[in-house]
């Protein structure tokens, strides 16, 4: 089968879409998908990179998020049938995550555990699934279950172009919040304001703190007013003490990821001077994806695709990933 392999850690340019490589043999618990469609994540990126204290087994096909159809039953496999279409769960039990510690979705085919698959509603297409579980996933269990994001709340969305930003953009605006989000260039302003956000920050052109300040007052640590409720700050690096400066007394910042940097000065004069509080969210569970799928297949919710590539393109795909030059998702996907 054709396939985007990693042999080797390094840079994106040295790999190959490959003929021949094969899905390593089902287990009895297994199912062999055939994908219907990839996404992309800044994960993939990392994994190609390699990361500190983290090894894997190569070679390793790429791509953590896919959707596909059963072409193949383990032996002890139950409760599904070949032709039925799945939405995969990346996290396979007892090791780890898809297109990292073992194959993943940029490829023909795909091995998995049964567990790890969720029923597609006949309305959902494989890109718009295969959009959800990593961005979209971290994104719902972040504003929900940690940040508790409450109605009528301002929220500011740091990196709101990308997949867990434009995720976040519209969870706020379903759950009536009014959305503060931050890109770069009016493109990419244009596009957030049609998701819904009622301002937008070009955060190269402006200092984002001050423009919190000037839309809704310095925060003030005797009164709860003046700056906004919660952060959503996913890139850290020098962000980190603007955010906390935007927050009003009592605000939330929530943190997934640090994708400019996870060391960043501190201030923690901030902290307790404004009784803030930092919240740390990582990934999914099952029950976020469940929710997310019945979101989009209600229509209230579309996921946010930039633009499709075929599998022969993947190692194109993940360059304009790791360049962001993309808004929302990059989907791969095979032919037919």
């Amino acid at each position: 089968m054709k396939a985007v392999v990693l042999r080797q850690h390094g840079t994106i340019d040295q790999l190959r879409v490959e003929t021949g490589y094969e899905p390593k043999p089902l287990g009895p618990d297994d199912v062999l998908l055939r994908v219907g469609a990839c996404s992309l994540n800044y994960h993939d990126v990392f994994t190609i990179r390699g990361m500190p204290g983290i090894k894997l087994e190569l070679p390793v096909v790429v791509g953590n998020d896919l959707a596909g159809e059963i072409v193949q039953l383990g032996a002890k496999v139950e409760g599904w049938a070949i032709g039925e279409r799945v939405l995969l769960n990346p996290v396979y039990p007892g090791r780890g995550l898809m297109g990292e510690m073992l194959d993943g979705g940029l490829a023909e085919f795909c091995r998995a555990h049964h567990s790890q698959l969720i029923r597609l509603p006949a309305s959902v297409s494989f890109a718009d699934a295969a959009a959800l579980p990593v961005a979209y996933g971290t994104a719902h269990r972040m504003m929900h279950a940690i940040g508790q994001v409450k109605p009528g709340e301002r929220v500011l969305i740091l990196g709101a172009s990308g997949g867990v930003g434009t995720c976040c953009v519209m969870l706020a605006k379903l759950r009536g919040c009014e959305v503060i989000a931050c890109a770069a260039g009016e493109a990419k302003a244009e596009r957030l304001r049609a998701l819904g956000a009622d301002h937008v920050i070009d955060y190269v052109a402006k200092d984002f703190m001050k423009e919190v300040w000037r839309l809704f007052g310095k925060p003030d640590r005797r009164a709860y007013e003046g700056g906004v409720d919660v952060v959503v700050n996913y890139t850290g690096g020098d962000t980190w003490v603007p955010s906390l400066r935007a927050l009003k007394k009592g605000g939330r910042l929530l943190c997934c990821g640090a994708t400019a940097g996870f060391d960043p000065k501190d201030d923690l004069r901030f902290v307790w001077t404004y009784e803030l509080q930092v919240l740390g969210s990582n990934g999914w569970k099952r029950e976020d994806l469940t929710a997310l799928l019945d979101l989009v297949e209600s229509g209230r919710m579309k996921p946010v695709i930039d633009r499709h590539y075929a599998l022969d393109d993947g190692v194109v795909a993940l360059k304009a990933l790791e360049d962001r030059a993309f808004f929302g998702k990059i989907i791969v996907a095979p032919p037919g």
